[in-house]
């Protein structure tokens, strides 16, 4: 059995796809849980419940925590630790393997030009340092010889249904004839994670033995790519003029009193100001898997949304 925690979202939708290539005992964990295969076991749980949370995981070989807690500070400082401490407890008692899939806020800032599985963990934002706290708790427990584990780490991600802030602020806006609004600066360089590149490789990555106990950045583009230029590779697909508006990390915490969510990115900002580049090549060196070349995977992205 291979047990997804948090399966309702994209990457997880994605991972359950991926993995019918290795099993078809897959188990979809979520509040209300849908099949992505016919043969997929729904299993409906609150993850915020420890005791819920072991439940779940009973029985399993492999467990992928692909959750996503509401993008709140707060929310996450309450929910985060808590659940990992909870699924690493019950992974250790069901002798489980785990595959967290994560991201790059508990990296350094000065790191986000050229991030590799070496760079330095140095969160500067609230939310940064959630995310390194829960990937050190794995990490000590896999030092310890006490839990067998890998940290899927992904960039920034878009694709097919993906309802993330590229997809409202980009691509929503310019089937509506509005421009498209991107942080900061649309001067900078940005790659991203195509979703099913992501679901494919941690599900290889889960079912590759000598993967474990180690960090790995999931297969994401090489094209370097500004702001202005995504704007326009999105444009392109869906036939609309290239409109975008650029907007400053001052305005973020003025309009975050009234759109909460701006409030909540004001402190990621520092990944949108300068060049952003996630390095995957140890991945695709192992694996000789190459992400997915970018106009093919933006025209599958609009395409999913018409």
């Amino acid at each position: 059995m291979q047990t997804i925690l948090g399966a309702s979202g994209t990457v997880g939708v994605e991972l359950a796809k991926a993995l019918k290539t290795y099993t078809d005992k897959i188990r979809i964990v979520s509040r209300n849980p849908k099949k992505t295969n016919e043969s997929d076991e729904l299993f409906p749980a609150d993850l915020t419940d420890s005791s819920q949370i072991d439940k779940a995981i009973q029985g399993s070989e492999i467990v992928y925590v692909t959750i996503g807690f509401e993008y709140k500070l707060k929310v996450w400082q309450a929910n985060w630790p808590k659940f990992m401490k909870a699924v690493i407890e019950s992974c250790q008692n069901h002798q489980a393997k785990l595959v967290f899939f994560d991201n790059v806020y508990m990296y350094d800032p000065s790191e986000i030009p050229n991030m590799t599985e070496e760079s330095r963990i140095n969160p500067s934002s609230g939310k940064g340092k959630i995310r390194a706290e829960i990937a050190q708790m794995i990490l000590s427990e896999v030092e310890k010889g006490k839990l067998t584990a890998l940290i899927a780490r992904s960039a920034d991600f878009y694709g097919p249904k993906c309802m993330n802030s590229m997809t409202q602020t980009i691509i929503e806006n310019l089937k509506k004839g509005k421009k498209a609004m991107w942080l900061a600066s649309a001067d900078k360089m940005h790659n991203f994670t195509f979703t099913p590149d992501a679901g494919k490789a941690t599900a290889l990555l889960g079912n590759t033995p000598d993967a474990y106990n180690q960090v790995w950045h999931l297969p994401t583009t090489h094209d370097k790519l500004t702001g202005k230029q995504w704007v326009e590779k999105f444009a392109q697909a869906l036939g609309v003029e290239p409109k975008y508006s650029v907007l400053p990390v001052w305005m973020m915490g003025i309009l975050g009193i009234f759109i909460p969510i701006l409030g909540e990115l004001k402190e990621m900002s520092y990944q949108n100001d300068r060049d952003y580049f996630f390095d995957s090549s140890k991945f695709e060196k192992r694996f000789d898997l190459k992400p997915t070349p970018v106009d093919v995977a933006v025209h599958e992205t609009v395409n999913s949304y018409s």
